[in-house]
């Protein structure tokens, strides 16, 4: 086990509601893990000054928090076999499946796609190791070197499927990590979603921030607070009290379409943390799959779009849905 130091700084803004130091990071900061608040190894400072976690900050403080990341450096391959979208001596592409990590860590030390990747590559996939200055965001870009995580340019959560890009060596890594955060990527999603919205198609906009009274969710935040996640959305068939939609990410925050279809009054169906159980649908999983994703070639600069074909648990819902009409 490696550790990596982490640290960030900020100016409180005037006029903020007082609050303890570490309420107040979580809430502006996501990149700023929920364990790392009881870490007896973060170190809080205002002012230049050392302080407990629960002291209260208050307009034009300067604040730095500084907390230890520990993170996997012996990554053992493991034969899991990955479904290929595409391939070739820079980018692989695959469809994952629900339920496989993508990458080792407290309470998933292996058989992740990084393990699978490990057993594909062998050890020299090490080499394009880069670590990430804000990987907690599903799908924001994995960007600076650390020995977590080899490859991976951009996450999907655990219990969603669909089209992930990994880059094989570190050029392409730079080259693609930085399409997603110039958002010149498009990725598109579909869902099954609980209820009826409002238009066929619409916008979504609203900050993100850490719901202030459980730090495993986020939820949609104040106009000054949090990061601005954009989402569009298209109804592509309206059932009674369901919907198959198309959802287009255009920002990529943690857990966005998950919370904008909660804030939408349409929660996913599925979804253990934003939604409820479905008495029609006992038992089912988070019906959120990455559809499309649309990237640059990194060598030939050929627009390339990459699908993952509609997993069968979709298909069962919808045909649930279709004989009940």
């Amino acid at each position: 086990m490696a550790s990596i130091t982490h640290e960030l700084n900020g100016t409180v803004p005037n006029g903020t509601v007082p609050s303890r130091i570490d309420s107040w990071i979580s809430l502006q900061y996501e990149s700023f893990p929920r364990s790392a608040a009881s870490d007896s190894r973060t170190i809080f400072t205002i002012d230049g000054k050392v302080v407990k976690k629960s002291k209260v900050v208050k307009g034009g403080d300067t604040i730095r928090v500084t907390w230890v990341e520990d993170v996997f450096d012996h990554i053992v391959g493991q034969d899991i076999p990955l479904q290929i979208l595409y391939e070739d001596s820079n980018l692989l592409v695959i469809d994952k499946p629900q339920s496989l990590v993508v990458h080792p860590g407290a309470g998933n030390p292996d058989n992740t796609v990084v393990n699978a990747l490990v057993y594909r590559y062998g050890d020299n996939f090490f080499s394009t190791t880069h670590a990430s200055e804000d990987d907690v965001e599903e799908d924001d870009p994995v960007g600076t070197a650390q020995p977590l995580r080899p490859g991976i340019v951009h996450r999907l959560d655990k219990d969603t499927s669909g089209v992930m890009v990994i880059a094989l060596d570190r050029e392409t890594h730079t080259h693609v990590a930085s399409q997603f955060k110039e958002r010149t990527t498009e990725k598109y999603y579909i869902a099954i979603v609980c209820g009826y919205l409002p238009k066929r198609r619409g916008h979504i906009e609203t900050t993100i921030v850490r719901d202030p009274r459980d730090r495993k969710k986020f939820c949609v935040g104040k106009e000054q607070e949090g990061k601005v996640a954009k989402t569009d959305y298209l109804v592509l068939r309206q059932f009674h009290n369901f919907a198959l939609v198309r959802l287009r990410l255009l920002t990529g925050r943690t857990h966005q379409l998950r919370v904008h279809m909660k804030h939408s009054g349409c929660p996913i169906l599925g979804d253990p943390v934003y939604g409820k159980p479905n008495p029609q649908f006992p038992g089912v999983s988070l019906m959120l799959h990455a559809l499309c994703l649309e990237i640059e070639h990194p060598v030939t600069a050929k627009r390339m779009r990459f699908t993952a074909p509609m997993p069968s648990r979709f298909k069962n819902v919808l045909r649930s849905l279709l004989q009940k009409r």
